[in-house]
């Protein structure tokens, strides 16, 4: 077991009176551990499930990501999580009082498939928080807008003879990131269960070019990025919506403290007495348009013509 996979924490539903929910359909699988550029993209189909809501323990999710600036983030399921390949994709989610979009952040090793543990902000969205518990419709959204530009974060303990890396606002998932140093040829990283993306021979000193590839076959190249450990750089390459920026050389952001190792989070309760439902085998949510009045439904631009090798 990584070191980053939190272990299972206790946790609980919380839940307003009986609720009998529909039965949860079954989806069919969009990623395999560490992914393939090859892989059809998913499909555009809505599901029903189901909806709770956490709070974080003071630290990040599994993804590794830095908390949303709006505070809406969902955890997935062990198979819809999916060994982190499902990190940095947003899901449209309709629940009773409305829609909202998520962005996938961390895993939920309790819930089965359907089952969304939402952010607390994310679930008063859509539902009432007395309730504790909703049926709910999800999307997986196809080119979602992001923040801002793609941004890469070198790992605390990496060098140029061990390279890992974690790439955020890529909008669609990634299936695919490879790395090259000075004047060398590409690399295949392989994904991590916490989202990094690892060389474990290394890549060189840098600067580095890192190609990604989302499970649509959208290549981009991402130029600039040195070995600065714990340093969020950010790019000037937008990858979501309408977005036609190409490659440029990054800039080095602020630095952002946050766990390298992320902790349990703090469940909501507010029946204490009601476990929450074992986990299940099962794939991860399906591909759909975003929500009405939101923006990034557009095709996304291709910035590097050249797509990863399917080898």
């Amino acid at each position: 077991m990584s070191a980053h996979r939190r272990p299972f924490p206790t946790r609980w539903l919380a839940a307003g009176g009986a609720a009998v929910l529909a039965g949860i359909v079954g989806v069919a699988m969009l990623l395999q551990t560490g992914g393939s550029a090859c892989a059809a993209p998913p499909s555009t189909s809505s599901k029903s499930g189901k909806a709770t809501f956490y709070d974080l323990a003071g630290s990040s999710g599994n993804c590794s990501f830095e908390v949303p600036a709006d505070d809406l983030y969902v955890a997935l399921g062990p198979d819809q999580y999916a060994e982190g390949a499902s990190c940095g994709a947003y899901l449209d989610v309709t629940g009773p009082k409305g829609a909202v979009r998520v962005k996938v952040f961390d895993s939920c090793p309790e819930c089965e498939t359907g089952h969304l543990d939402l952010s607390r902000t994310a679930f008063q969205k859509i539902g009432n928080e007395v309730a504790g518990i909703i049926s709910v419709k999800y999307k997986l959204v196809t080119n979602p807008s992001v923040p801002g530009p793609v941004t890469v974060r070198i790992k605390e303990g990496a060098s140029r003879y061990w390279f890992a890396a974690r790439i955020d606002n890529h909008a669609n998932p990634l299936s695919s990131v490879q790395v090259a140093g000075p004047g060398g040829t590409f690399r295949t990283a392989h994904r991590t269960d916490y989202n990094y993306w690892l060389v474990d021979s290394g890549a060189g000193a840098g600067p580095y070019r890192i190609r990604t590839t989302d499970v649509h076959g959208n290549s981009t190249t991402l130029s600039g990025i040195r070995m600065r450990p714990g340093v969020v750089q950010k790019t000037s390459t937008s990858v979501s919506g309408k977005s036609t920026t190409v490659t440029q050389k990054s800039t080095v952001a602020a630095s952002k403290t946050t766990s390298s190792s992320p902790a349990a989070k703090k469940s909501v309760s507010a029946s204490p007495g009601v476990s929450a439902p074992a986990s299940s085998v099962a794939p991860l949510p399906e591909s759909a348009a975003a929500v009405p009045g939101t923006t990034g439904d557009a095709p996304l631009a291709v910035a590097d013509p050249e797509p990863a090798s399917c080898g």
